[in-house]
């Protein structure tokens, strides 16, 4: 898994993009057993992590990025934190696991999901839950034609453009300039390839690795985007 989000972008995310996490948690804090350990996958700078802390959870917050990791070691303090690359490193038993941000969907191919997934399913431990959100194929549908977007904020700004590469690869290429306080001006630029999977196909490893699990268009009441699912697991207890 290839690690982008640099300092500029992950401090961008970090400022004006992390209300994805915000729009899933209350969902995913409704299905945790109260004060539980948790393993997060691609936590970023914390955007999810600040709310199952607050909540009482005990979190390893782990990303493949150093630059999000030292984010959210600030921002999220009571976290344990710890660098996690996604089908290069191992995924440590854990009694649940969590991600959003479709993480899962960095990786280069379908079978790569489908292995961690297997990873994960091999981590969890008995009565656990695995909650996570993928990029459907359906995502594909209503973004073959995106125009250009430009964010701006105070000191920086930022260009996106966007590409169906392959009915299953949807990529962003990202540039970016930011300045610093002292005026010096620095520029970043990264490609972000998600591989689109199939989430009845990863379900179905799920459930043939032992788990209960079902796609789901939420982690509860939230909307979320067009082509975007859930894939809720639990281990059974006995």
């Amino acid at each position: 898994m290839s690690t982008l989000y640099g300092p500029g972008l992950s401090a961008i995310h970090h400022e004006a993009f992390a209300s994805h996490g915000d729009l899933c948690a209350p969902g995913i804090l409704a299905a945790l057993a109260p004060d539980c350990q948790v393993l997060e996958l691609g936590a970023g700078s914390g955007a999810l992590t600040r709310h199952l802390v607050a909540a009482g959870h005990r979190v390893i917050a782990t990303d493949a990025s150093t630059d999000m990791l030292d984010l959210l070691a600030e921002a999220v303090p009571h976290a344990t934190v710890g660098r996690l690359v996604l089908g290069d490193d191992g995924i440590i038993p854990a009694p649940n696991i969590v991600s959003v941000g479709h993480v899962l969907n960095y990786l280069g191919s379908q079978e790569q999901v489908f292995d961690v997934l297997l990873q994960c399913v091999d981590s969890l431990e008995m009565g656990g839950l695995l909650l996570l959100d993928l990029l459907d194929r359906s995502y594909a549908e209503t973004r073959a034609t995106l125009e250009p977007l430009r964010w701006e904020g105070e000191g920086w700004e930022m260009d996106v453009t966007f590409a169906l590469a392959s009915p299953d690869r949807f990529v962003r290429d990202i540039s970016l300039t930011w300045t610093d306080p002292d005026g010096t001006s620095h520029h970043e630029h990264e490609v972000h390839t998600n591989i689109l999977v199939d989430a009845d196909e990863a379900c179905r490893v799920l459930v043939d690795a032992g788990l209960v699990a079902e796609v789901r268009r939420s982690f509860g009441d939230e909307v979320l985007p067009a082509g975007f699912a859930v894939l809720h697991g639990a281990r059974p207890a006995g």
